[in-house]
């Protein structure tokens, strides 16, 4: 395996200007203090995330409830600023720009959030709702703002009538589409879609998965596609991180990850996804099995205390991002092929091993 680590300005300088550049981002919040001369303790949402997108190929970030994802995608958003480390937009740093330079930054860039009741406000028109992102950048006026809602509106699959309704009138999967629709009248270059059809129904997901990827061909948009789904991941992305506690342990295309996958969690995150049929006869992927968590030791691999397969150097070095194959990252010390065997278990004591 080669050991190269992959760093977002390797990215940048092997393919071009990147839409996004996300290097070495860390983010950290202080919790509330259990004793009133203690520190207040910290959790570490993000440890030196790196990546980068190139214009059309958009990426999905999988992982687990608490891994990170969306910390990211508000950090992306600049809703928040990184503790460490940048996030740069078409080579704008978002946490060195004023209000008034990030607002008119904002229309190459928005959001879809996961909830399409709570993120629609009940008490404004979808008139006023989808024009919102061009009333804050404040260069157009009321006719061509309700010019570009009428057109937009059409585009997701409303009518243009449907825009002096209120959300209430509308069922979740329409209200998703007022949603995209406005993340889409400023033209944006990139979409960050934090969970956008967790919310619905089965047979709603689809449609409004289709939706988006007929609005990526149309109107020329990557998405930045936050989900712990990884069927939608697949339908919509040309790349995949797998995030584990703040830290991306599995990079590459879908058909990769979810059929070559390397790192022990990625496995572990594909045999949790519910199937409908057995598994055919010969099917060289095993289920992996569920261990009792074991103490987590400073300096060790995060998943270590996981891992069916850790071994003693897992408890005492952290692996970094490493080339497995063109296009494909892990951050494991004893990766898996498609059909290898998991190595035996020689977990030594951490302190022996460090």
């Amino acid at each position: 395996m080669t050991t190269t680590t992959t760093t977002a300005q390797a990215e940048t300088g092997a393919t071009g200007a990147p839409l996004l550049v996300v290097d070495q981002v860390t983010r950290t919040y202080k919790l509330p203090r259990e004793k009133l001369w203690q520190p207040a303790p910290l959790v570490h949402a993000l440890q030196g995330v790196s990546f980068t997108m190139q214009a059309g190929r958009s990426m999905g970030i999988v992982g687990e409830s608490g891994s990170g994802k969306s910390t990211l995608a508000r950090l992306v958003m600049a809703l928040e600023s990184p503790t460490s480390g940048s996030v740069r937009i078409l080579g704008r740093d978002m946490a060195t720009l004023d209000a008034q330079a990030l607002r008119h930054a904002r229309r190459d860039f928005q959001m879809v959030f996961q909830d399409p009741y709570g993120s629609l406000d009940p008490r404004q028109t979808v008139l006023r709702i989808v024009t919102e992102p061009l009333q804050a950048q404040g260069d157009t006026t009321k006719q061509e703002q309700a010019r570009k809602a009428r057109d937009v509106l059409v585009s997701v699959g409303l009518r243009a009538s449907d825009l002096d309704k209120y959300p209430h009138e509308f069922s979740g999967g329409q209200r998703q589409r007022i949603a995209i629709a406005r993340a889409l009248i400023t033209r944006p270059r990139l979409i960050v879609a934090d969970e956008p059809v967790s919310a619905l129904d089965v047979s709603v997901q689809a449609q409004v998965l289709n939706l988006m990827q007929d609005l990526q061909a149309e109107f020329d948009v990557t998405y930045l596609l936050i989900s712990h789904d990884l069927a939608v991941v697949d339908h919509l992305c040309a790349e995949v991180a797998v995030v584990f506690q703040g830290r991306i342990v599995e990079r590459g295309t879908p058909q990769m990850l979810f059929r070559q996958a390397a790192h022990p969690y990625t496995r572990a995150l594909l045999d949790a996804v519910p199937r409908m049929e057995p598994r055919a006869e010969g099917d060289q992927r095993k289920r992996t099995h569920a261990v009792a968590p074991r103490p987590q030791l400073p300096g060790a691999c995060p998943y270590a205390h996981r891992c069916p397969n850790a071994q003693a150097q897992c408890d005492a070095v952290r692996p970094e991002l490493q080339t497995l194959a063109p296009g494909h990252l892990v951050a494991c010390h004893f990766p898996q092929s498609a059909g290898a065997a998991a190595p035996q278990a020689d977990r030594g004591s951490a302190a022996s091993a460090s």
